[in-house]
């Protein structure tokens, strides 16, 4: 049984792997400041032995002694990390540093939950690991995307100068139950538009592309990185390339067609291709994907159907 601290683990990705490693016999301790996390998303492990939930904030330094440390404490959402960008930035430096910190002071492995947005606009399809990216350093986005890129920066550095057992995940679109219906994501606004029969809203005319990857494939590939000896980074996420059209027409089909699809212009620096190279993961971790995307928005129509009640 490993000592496993998961900061952000109130949140959408990180429940799942908190329920994910209760499962497997592990103690976790999840560290969360609420800002996007909800207790709801925990409901199923609260009252678990070896499981334990603080409300704190990663910029602030707390002691814990722990084996491995997952840091997914970040909005990830451009509604949720636009709100605070300073904070946002704090999160991705300060916060890491604390991690980092901690990892050296008990030997413990810190995984750092980077993200497909480092690449920023990409001129270069599929997105592989040496692509150094096409970022926007002032834009609106650039708190979130800039920040990450020095978390990165960060690890490594701890790594070469003070030993630190790093790992960097890579994560690309993910969706699945546990996401906010407020979050600004393409796949929660689209169903919650859907459900409710309002109109779908596509920004541009909608031939932009994302590779949508199920929470719980996401959360092998996490676990996976974790117990591996590759520091990576490391792509995660799905290959298979979906326009933003085809993912509106297929969410508006799943929960009964009762909505139009309508257009608005694209958002400043958003990107118009994303499709990650994966070859990495398959060699080193014997990870991709499982779960299809039609399995995977009706698991998650159904949770949204019974969050919102319809």
């Amino acid at each position: 049984m490993d000592r496993v601290l998961v900061t952000g683990g109130a949140g959408f990705i990180g429940s799942h792997l908190c329920a994910r490693l209760v499962t497997e016999g592990h103690m976790v301790y999840c560290w969360d400041n609420m800002e996007t996390g909800s207790e709801s998303n925990l409901a199923a492990i609260m009252s678990s032995p070896r499981f334990e939930l603080v409300r704190h904030d990663i910029i602030t330094p707390r002691d814990l002694a722990v084996d491995r440390i997952y840091n997914l404490a970040c909005p990830a959402s451009p509604v949720h990390y636009q709100r605070d960008p300073i904070h946002t930035i704090m999160t991705s430096t300060v916060g890491v540093m604390n991690m980092l910190e901690l990892a050296e002071r008990y030997g413990a492995t810190l995984l750092q939950a980077s993200t497909s947005e480092i690449y920023g606009d990409p001129k270069v399809h599929p997105q592989k690991e040496d692509y150094w990216g096409h970022v926007n350093p002032i834009g609106p986005r650039a708190c979130y995307d800039e920040s990450k890129r020095l978390a990165e920066t960060l690890l490594v550095a701890h790594e070469r100068q003070r030993g630190t057992n790093v790992r960097i995940a890579r994560i690309f679109n993910t969706y699945g139950p546990h996401m906010s219906a407020d979050d600004g994501r393409v796949v929660s606004n689209f169903i919650v538009n859907a459900l409710r029969g309002d109109d779908i809203t596509i920004n541009g005319d909608g031939s932009q592309t994302r590779s949508f990857c199920y929470v719980s494939d996401m959360v092998d590939g996490l676990v996976r990185l974790m117990h591996s000896n590759l520091r990576g980074p490391v792509n995660l996420g799905n290959q298979v390339e979906t326009s933003i059209m085809e993912l509106a027409e297929r969410i508006n089909a799943l929960a009964g067609g009762r909505s139009a699809l309508v257009h608005r212009p694209m958002p400043i620096d958003d990107p118009y291709r994303r499709n990650p190279d994966i070859t990495l993961a398959r060699q080193r971790l014997g990870w991709e994907p499982r779960v299809s995307l039609d399995e995977g928005l009706r698991a998650t129509l159904k949770y949204f159907r019974s969050m919102m009640g319809t």
